[in-house]
């Protein structure tokens, strides 16, 4: 009992173990991909074998569609070697409910798992064939907001994408370049419109990717390394759109936990492989069942029909607000309040927290009290609802096991969005002043108290990566645990009116004083972030 192709067609077998097969043939929707491709997703990760990939199933169970789509990494090669050809490209789902139960889905949408890098010519090749056909609809991504970024957080060009303005086409190592080099084979072989899609879990991801791909071309025509025309064909959003999207869906990385229950069902090859640059893959993906997509429809070269598979299609405002609503009030904060704080008690999973009084209520505090004033409503998806299905039941999930480090790597990227679009909020209103908040104040304290890397027994830590980390460990280097006089205003100005980091200045929003105060309340001594929560909280 192992994933394969001539596995499963010993469906007996497999459905007897409770697990459902997809109820087309795997060879046939392979033909058809191969033939008239119309989707590449690059990421090749979780999220899109537990979502993407179960969208287009849901399509072709349905009858609606016949073919699969492809995906494409850009960075972590190691995953496509470890992910897909092992499996023949199958991946076996196992939704996680509440109730201890697993659902059990083989995902057979995936015609294959190709190197988006000219130093795999077979791959690449393959792509540029693909991006080449009429037939291509659309391309979407997983690659995190990091993935679009051509400069830091000081607006300069980073190193790579200098290096890769000067490489062009085809020779260059960021995912953006590699994009763009691929949208050009599509535009030297006549150029069919595409649709350029970021399912990213970050603001405006179509605005980000669409300045990533333009770009590199922009800097690649100054240095005449492609035509103007091309660039035009780029720019013109009848010809190449990039949609703007919301996604939700938790899918943590494969749980030992659920590995131990697959094998012991007699499934073999079921190990968890880590790659080299961090990437955690099995032959299984662990998933929560709720899932949300939101994208605005602009397809210029036609789409599958995703309503059918659940997805919201609607117009660029109300994807604004959906993700507005999650990212700044129902989800997100509340992810990245427990991410923090978890760290610092210890917990190993976001269900542990959520079983802790304080942090249950902090969570509470900041998406009822605080960002419900503040919220966003869509119209198509109720604030109330969702943030109750949140808290009710997706965070509390026993089974889920998602983790607080995984969820603080890149917190100071998120900051700005996910507290301090609502600070902005406050300070907007006539009737609000954003010295009326205390909750949230209280997490952007609890980050920094995190950013020490000392936890509330006075443990050391290793702080999830962070693009910031350095910088701000720097900058908070004279903060010492057991002497609060050491977070003088002083040495915390710099941070708190960095409007980078947190989209307004929060000292002069009045907002420094409170958090300066709550940091110094944390790091009193061992035991000083519980004895902290239960005076806000208790």
């Amino acid at each position: 009992m192992r994933l394969n192709y001539e596995s499963v067609q010993d469906r007996a077998a497999w459905e007897k173990l409770g697990v459902k097969l997809p109820s087309f043939d795997w060879k046939d929707m392979y033909a058809e991909t191969e033939a008239r491709p119309t989707w590449v997703h690059f990421g090749s990760g979780s999220l899109f074998r537990a979502f993407h990939a179960m969208l287009q199933q849901s399509l072709l169970e349905q009858g609606l569609v016949k073919g699969g789509l492809w995906t494409a990494e850009t960075f972590d090669y190691e995953m496509v070697e470890a992910s897909y050809a092992p499996y023949d490209n199958l991946s076996l789902l196992v939704t996680l409910l509440p109730d201890g139960n697993l659902e059990k889905t083989v995902v057979g949408t995936v015609a294959g798992g190709l190197r988006a890098d000219a130093a795999y010519p077979e791959d690449y090749e393959h792509l540029k064939r693909i991006f080449r056909s009429p037939s291509l609809q659309l391309i979407t991504f997983t690659i995190t907001e990091k993935g679009y970024a051509l400069t830091g957080m000081d607006g300069a060009f980073l190193a790579p994408a200098l290096a890769d303005f000067t490489a062009g086409p085809h020779k260059g190592r960021l995912a953006m370049s590699k994009v763009a080099s691929l949208l050009l084979e599509r535009f030297e072989a006549g150029g069919t419109p595409l649709a350029v899609v970021s399912t990213d879990n970050c603001s405006h991801n179509g605005e980000k990717l669409r300045l990533g791909v333009v770009t590199m071309a922009e800097k690649w025509l100054e240095n005449g390394l492609v035509p103007k025309a091309f660039v035009d064909w780029l720019s013109d959003e009848e010809k190449v759109s990039f949609p703007w999207t919301m996604i939700d869906k938790i899918t943590p990385r494969p749980a030992p936990s659920v590995e131990k229950a697959l094998s012991e069902l007699g499934l073999e090859g079921m190990n968890v492989t880590v790659t080299a640059k961090g990437g955690y893959t099995a032959a299984f993906v662990n998933s929560e069942k709720p899932q949300y997509l939101v994208i605005e429809d602009r397809f210029p070269n036609g789409r599958p029909p995703l309503e059918k598979a659940g997805v919201y299609m609607t117009d660029r405002d109300t994807v604004n607000k959906v993700e507005k609503m999650k990212v700044t009030t129902c989800l997100n904060p509340l992810h990245t309040a427990l991410a923090v704080y978890g760290c610092l008690l210890g917990y190993e999973t976001i269900a542990q927290e959520m079983r802790d009084a304080e942090l249950k209520a902090l969570v509470e505090k900041i998406g009822y009290v605080e960002g419900m004033p503040v919220v966003t409503d869509p119209g198509i998806i109720r604030p109330m609802d969702f943030i109750h299905e949140v808290v009710d039941s997706r965070l509390p999930n026993p089974f889920l096991p998602d983790t607080p480090q995984r969820i603080a790597c890149d917190t100071s990227q998120k900051v700005p969005i996910r507290f301090g679009e609502t600070i902005k909020s406050y300070a907007a209103r006539a009737d609000l002043d954003p010295k009326q908040l205390t909750f949230i104040p209280l997490a952007i304290a609890g980050w920094l108290r995190y950013l020490l890397a000392v936890d509330d027994e006075g443990r050391p830590f290793v702080c999830s990566g962070d693009p910031m980390l350095e910088t701000l460990q720097k900058q908070l280097s004279g903060v010492k645990l057991g002497e609060p006089a050491s977070a003088t205003d002083a040495l915390l100005a710099p941070i708190l009116s960095n409007e980078t980091l947190f989209a307004s200045d929060l000292t002069a929003l009045g907002l420094a004083e409170k958090i300066g105060g709550m940091l110094r309340e944390l790091i009193a001594g061992n035991g000083a972030v519980r004895a902290t929560l239960k005076k806000y909280l208790g």
